[in-house]
């Protein structure tokens, strides 16, 4: 059983369901305590149906609590890298070398806070992403998912099975 604490970051609004939902479930059936956090308290909204009362705001998540950090993607996601402290706790948790990973287009944010510099990533292969990990020094690859060292990325909703699988592998160790 994993006895470890993850943070979880949701865009307030569209954050893609799956990319939630699925790890979410698995990593709490492997025993990991997931808290989840969005830019506030209020009620999170996903592209489908799912609606999330997160636990914390980001700015009262203390990487230090938890860890690992897991952004989930969707269209709402690329908005998370215009918060400065969504910025910092990603930042922060690179700085104690804990594990990240983001999902779809929640890459964008991984690599605006420069903690891909020179890693291999996979994100959903929107152009501005693209442009922000060739701007940001991100080897991309058009991988499913992709683990480098204790990142861990994938490249949509079809992989979130798969993304939540590898992110138990690096919990585990």
């Amino acid at each position: 059983m994993l006895n470890r604490k993850v943070l979880f970051i949701i865009a307030q609004q569209n954050f893609r369901d799956e990319e939630y939902l699925i790890p979410k479930q698995l990593l709490e059936e492997q025993g990991a305590e997931i808290t989840t956090a969005s830019i506030t308290t209020d009620e999170a909204r996903g592209m489908i149906k799912a609606r999330v009362k997160p636990d914390v705001a980001v700015r009262e998540a203390n990487p230090n609590d938890f860890d690992c950090l897991i952004i989930a993607g969707g269209s709402g996601s690329p908005k998370l890298a215009d918060y400065p402290e969504v910025l910092n706790v990603i930042r922060r948790f690179d700085e104690k070398d804990k594990p990240i990973a983001a999902i779809c287009l929640a890459g964008y944010a991984l690599a605006k806070a420069g903690v891909l510099k020179g890693r291999t990533a996979t994100v959903f292969p929107a152009d501005f992403a693209l442009i922000e990990y060739r701007r940001n020094g991100v080897i991309y690859s058009n991988k499913p998912v992709v683990v480098d060292g204790r990142f861990i990325t994938a490249e949509g909703p079809e992989n979130a099975r798969d993304f939540a699988e590898e992110i138990i592998k690096i919990l585990k160790q």
